[in-house]
């Protein structure tokens, strides 16, 4: 029988650290194949994305987004991936889609700062109150046990109930003065206009963008762009696609050669942080490619605990 693989059933048996390892060496295997498609009605849509790696397999996940669903008591994204075997394509599982997106976006994040932010970084700032921002500050914990960490949202509330679910995490009311005391800064907000200010940015700080994924989305601004040192996890899914790039690439403002490194580089050590006093920037913009390395994680481990 093929397993259905919820996040309730899985999530205990997940490491943080374990799943950035696995990102890692996911990228050191040949690029991925991918491919998205996304159909319409009305403001309805589905997304499907899908990957190929060889060696892993094949993973499609499809998600719908139907907005008038929380007025039925539904969530506005439901959705499932499927694994197939690389040798017979099989299918070998099914994961909920919360469960993936969750561990995938924050590890790739993890990823990024694991390889990009100086090793002596202990204070994280995150912008936005969210979802994303409660898993995020689980996986930098992962990383940096003695992190600190400091939430600003434009709802003062949300990012209050937020640090309330996770002690010692404190609350900011200044957004630029929590930047400039931040080590790290990750973004993970609905912004159509950058909420990131270059100008607030100081010397050896890493800059982590989540929040933008829509050709019209961006969280930092031109200045910020221009004094950092700019990666992504793939140029692939991130400079045709999401606004945080594609704005500035075409006004001008940067070129496709300002991208110093993706994964694939920074894994093999051909690009990455050259000094101390460098400002790092790095786009998240997720991928079929990198939900199929995790759910290859999520599979491994709910067998293991199969015995």
């Amino acid at each position: 029988m093929i397993p259905v693989l919820t996040r309730d059933q899985v999530e205990p048996l997940l490491d943080w650290l374990e799943l950035a390892d696995a990102l890692a060496e996911g990228h050191r295997r040949a690029p991925a194949q991918i491919a998205d498609t996304l159909l319409s009605r009305a403001g309805d849509k589905l997304l499907s994305r899908a990957a190929w790696i060889e060696g892993l397999g094949i993973g499609v996940k499809s998600v719908t987004i139907f907005g008038g669903n929380p007025a039925r008591g539904l969530p506005s994204i439901q959705g499932a991936m499927l694994v197939f075997n690389d040798e017979t394509g099989a299918i070998e599982a099914v994961i909920d889609n919360a469960l993936i997106t969750k561990w995938k976006t924050a590890g790739d994040s993890l990823l990024g700062a694991r390889l990009l932010a100086r090793k002596d970084a202990r204070t994280l700032l995150i912008i936005g109150a969210g979802a994303v921002a409660a898993s995020l500050i689980e996986a930098y914990s992962a990383l940096i046990p003695d992190l600190a960490v400091t939430i600003w949202a434009r709802r003062p509330e949300a990012a209050r109930a937020l640090a309330a679910q996770h002690p010692g995490v404190t609350v900011a009311t200044d957004l630029e003065t929590a930047v400039g005391e931040a080590e790290i800064i990750s973004t993970c907000t609905m912004a159509q206009e950058p909420v990131l200010k270059g100008a607030w940015l100081q010397p050896g700080q890493h800059v982590d963008l989540i929040g933008a994924y829509t050709p019209d989305m961006r969280e930092a601004d031109d200045e910020a762009l221009r004094r950092a040192a700019i990666f992504v996890d793939s140029r692939e899914t991130t400079l045709p696609h999401i606004g945080e790039l594609m704005i500035p690439l075409a006004n001008g403002v940067i070129t496709p050669d300002d991208i110093q490194g993706d994964f694939h580089q920074l894994v093999a050590g051909t690009a990455g942080r050259r000094s101390d006093d460098q400002i790092t920037l790095f786009k998240n913009g997720g991928g079929a490619h990198l939900d199929l390395m995790t759910a290859r994680v999520i599979l491994a481990r709910w067998r293991a605990a199969q015995g």
